[in-house]
């Protein structure tokens, strides 16, 4: 991290891109300032270069780059970000004649989930998914980091590998490897503890900064950090909440997800995201006072299916649902909501337990004295409500674990 950054004073970084057609540039582009701004970067210019395909020594032309360099001068930029991944050699060329240090978008990804790890198993992913991604460009990147010093782009346990031998790192990879696996064993042996406890469990998904971490924080005043930043949340946090029905449901916020997410990145934090996988319902929450709202809701269901999600209820939660002057309809699988001020709420977690798969039903029972046993199975395998001990047994209003509702349904108390 550079002095700038400690002294909270932005970084002067010049964004570049190259549009071959492949997707939206300027709306990628939007995104890198906002990921640039999370990383305490402040965008002084915007350059997109229209070609059919990348050069192959510095991506942009040669007339391009030779404007980059005269505009980083200008400006006193001190860093370049490139909306696009470059190679090490592509690093090294564009620095030789810019000479302002040149990240890409990747690297200033792990830049901010570097700054934003904070469990173990965070930190090992952040540095696990760094030395992957530096290795193959090491030799590049070292030279740019002796040459230009540190800042954005080098934080977090990565740096201090980049000075090490090749094999020095694949070792600290395979460990890394390993250690992450244990956790996730760990992570396998909780999930499947869960159900055999018949513990509920939703997943809460969707696009990086729509207000999960917020709509947490409502529901359960977990104290998750929630701010207007990229990345807020990058370690999985879990909270339990009862439902109207009497039922309870852990909620666990998951890391937020973005457009063109490098492949190795989802890879890197796959455990983390495949608890949506695991869940029993999730939550797919959206900022619907984002012009982009639309294509932003189908990145995010294109990677829940590719982490295989599919036949799992979604209840898709339109979030500040307060910012907008116009009403979207509703149904049993949609909700407008407003995190912040705790509107719709109320019907959210209704919704929730209307589509949560039924492991319990709530039953009104008069149990016979001699039968107190069973009083005493309900209580381990559900929930009781209420007891009373009557003349004529124990009058029990409880959460009937679904393997035990046909035993319970002798006992059961006619409606009035």
């Amino acid at each position: 991290m550079t002095e700038n950054q400690n002294e909270k004073v932005p970084v002067k970084a010049i964004l570049a891109a190259l549009d071959t057609g492949g997707y939206d540039a300027e709306t990628s582009m939007d995104e890198l300032e906002e990921l640039a701004k999370t990383a305490n970067a402040e965008t002084a210019a915007r350059v997109i270069q229209k070609r059919p395909s990348a050069d192959s020594a510095t991506v942009l032309g040669e007339g391009k780059i030779e404007e980059l360099a005269e505009l980083a001068k200008n400006l006193g930029a001190e860093l370049v970000v490139f909306d696009t991944e470059l190679t090490a050699s592509e690093i090294r060329n564009i620095e030789d004649i810019v000479n302002v240090r040149v990240i890409d978008r990747t690297m200033l990804i792990l830049d901010i989930f570097a700054g934003r790890a904070v469990s173990n198993e965070g930190k090992l992913q952040v540095e696990l998914a760094q030395l992957r991604y530096r290795l193959p460009r090491l030799m590049g990147i070292g030279r740019s980091l002796s040459r230009l010093g540190g800042g954005i782009g080098t934080r977090g346990p990565g740096e201090k590998q980049l000075e090490t031998d090749r094999r020095h790192i694949r070792r600290r990879i395979e460990k890394l490897e390993s250690e992450l696996k244990e956790l996730e064993s760990r992570r396998s042996f909780s999930r499947s503890r869960r159900k055999k406890d018949n513990v509920l469990t939703a997943a809460i998904v969707g696009y990086t900064n729509v207000g999960k971490s917020t709509l947490l924080n409502r529901l359960t005043g977990a104290g998750v950090l929630a701010e207007d930043k990229l990345f807020a949340t990058l370690d999985l946090t879990s909270r339990a909440i009862e439902l109207p029905d009497g039922r309870s449901v852990t909620l666990i916020d998951t890391v937020g997800l973005i457009r063109r997410l490098p492949h190795h990145l989802v890879e890197a934090f796959r455990s983390t995201l495949e608890e949506a996988a695991n869940a029993d319902i999730i939550l797919h929450v959206s900022d619907i006072s984002d012009p982009e709202a639309k294509d932003k809701t189908l990145t995010a269901e294109k990677l829940l299916a590719d982490l295989g999600c599919g036949g799992i209820p979604v209840i898709n939660v339109l979030n500040k649902a307060d910012s907008v002057d116009y009403k979207i309809p509703e149904n049993d699988t949609t909700v407008c909501i407003s995190a912040k001020t705790g509107a719709g709420i109320d019907r959210l977690l209704e919704l929730i337990a209307k589509n949560l798969p039924e492991s319990a039903k709530k039953m009104k029972l008069l149990i016979p004295y001699d039968k107190a046993g069973f009083s005493a199975e309900i209580r381990v395998l559900g929930k009781v409500l209420s007891e009373e001990y009557t003349e004529n047994g124990i009058l029990t209003e409880a959460l009937v674990d679904k393997t035990l509702v046909s035993k319970a349904e002798q006992y059961c108390v006619p409606k009035e």
